[in-house]
């Protein structure tokens, strides 16, 4: 593969969900319980009837474009020349970027990472790092994740998923507030006036 913004977006999707997928059996081994890992709330599950196949989508598509196989699926011919070719070499790097800064945020979760909701359950609320002004960085930087490949390769099955990612996003940080909200009570209430949700905010007290 001689496309280098497509070999970078390709290799941090892949790296992405490698590791989620690593850090969900751990917390399955380490709970002996699928709590957590597979969803139990109705809303959730019904997000997983997208979210599957949508990520499915999101490893397979930059994959496909980088083997020529499916040429209606590679990358536009006008996507490789000019001042969006340059684009494009940006948007790899923000790949690579956005999958660096996300794992330093896994790492800062700790025990604490969950894949889905587990209702009952009280988990560390984590306020450092990047939490510390934007609620929900982990779902930031996947929304950037998918807009550089996007950008990489521009083509309407990814710009499909992107839509998709980013408004089951919006829905689960939604659901994850009302339920953290729930656990941790004012605590979290007043974490939520000083935070945004994907972005910090203009005006935070401290």
């Amino acid at each position: 593969m001689n496309d280098l913004p497509l070999t970078a977006a390709t290799a941090s999707v892949w790296i992405y969900w490698f590791i989620v997928g690593a850090m969900s059996w751990r917390v399955r081994r380490r709970t002996r319980r699928l709590a957590g890992v597979v969803p139990e709330q109705g809303i959730e599950q019904a997000m997983w009837l997208v979210w599957v196949p949508m990520v499915i989508f999101w490893m397979a598509l930059p994959m496909i474009a980088g083997s020529s196989r499916a040429p209606q699926l590679s990358v536009p011919a006008w996507a490789r020349e000019g001042a969006y070719a340059n684009l494009r070499g940006v948007a790899g790097v923000v790949a690579l970027a956005s999958l660096v800064a996300t794992i330093e945020c896994w790492k800062r979760m700790g025990r604490s990472w969950r894949m889905a909701v587990t209702p009952g359950e009280r988990t560390e609320l984590v306020t450092g790092g990047m939490y510390r002004s934007i609620r929900h960085p982990i779902y930031t930087l996947s929304i950037l994740l998918v807009a550089a490949c996007a950008i990489v390769l521009p083509t309407l099955p990814m710009l499909a998923v992107a839509l998709a990612n980013t408004t089951l996003l919006n829905l689960k940080a939604r659901n994850e507030e009302r339920h953290l909200l729930d656990m941790h009570g004012e605590t979290y209430a007043a974490y939520l006036r000083s935070t945004g949700r994907f972005l910090p905010p203009l005006f935070a007290s401290r």
